[in-house]
């Protein structure tokens, strides 16, 4: 398994499964052509763009090249790292028949050759790691989820964090346990709470 800071960037949901089985990093899916109206996931791109870096890992076929240019053309400030699949023509094992261009997607290329991917393109393993204790549970008992003014306090903490306006709970979550563990999450929120923003 291989740490990665980065946030990627892939076009599908089986994209991501098969990278959970490979490396333990966030993991953002565009839905295909939907990032072209997803404004909520846009603005999550690039702050971590900014924050920690993306690594954009589409399809090597015109579909996934148009999504990686337009990522590129919207994320203007931060790291960009590019990972490229080589060309494997086949089928992926779910699908009825190949792809358009006939060439197998991220989902349906091998562990090696994905890992040999990353190593390509200069990313390996990092040692740091935020212990993952934040769930939905932890935004409810302190009142970010919920709750009469959960929402506000939300944004509250994210104008504080430097984090995008337009973000689900969900999204949050996520963001935040790249970021700290629930106790300092605790402390931030108190913060936030007691109008306290020099945190």
């Amino acid at each position: 398994m291989i740490k990665i800071n980065e946030a990627i960037i892939v076009e599908g949901k089986y994209d991501k499964i098969k990278l959970c089985s490979i490396v333990d990093a966030v993991i953002i899916v565009t839905n295909g052509f939907g990032i072209f109206k997803d404004r909520e996931k846009l603005e999550l791109i690039r702050y971590y763009a900014k924050k920690t870096g993306i690594i954009i890992l589409t399809d090597s076929d015109s579909a996934g090249a148009k999504i990686r240019g337009y990522i590129r053309g919207a994320v203007r400030d931060g790291r960009i790292v590019n990972v490229y699949i080589p060309d494997v023509f086949g089928k992926e094992k779910r699908k009825v028949k190949p792809s358009a261009e006939g060439k197998l997607g991220v989902e349906g290329i091998s562990p090696k050759l994905l890992t040999e991917a990353f190593e390509k393109s200069g990313i390996t393993s990092s040692e740091s790691s935020t212990a993952k204790d934040i769930t939905s549970c932890t935004l409810y008992e302190l009142g970010l989820s919920g709750g009469n003014g959960s929402r506000e306090l939300r944004k509250k903490l994210q104008k504080s964090l430097g984090l995008p306006s337009l973000m689900s709970a969900s999204s949050l979550i996520e963001v935040l346990n790249t970021m700290m563990d629930s106790a300092e999450l605790a402390r931030r929120t108190r913060a936030v709470k007691e109008g306290n923003n020099d945190i």
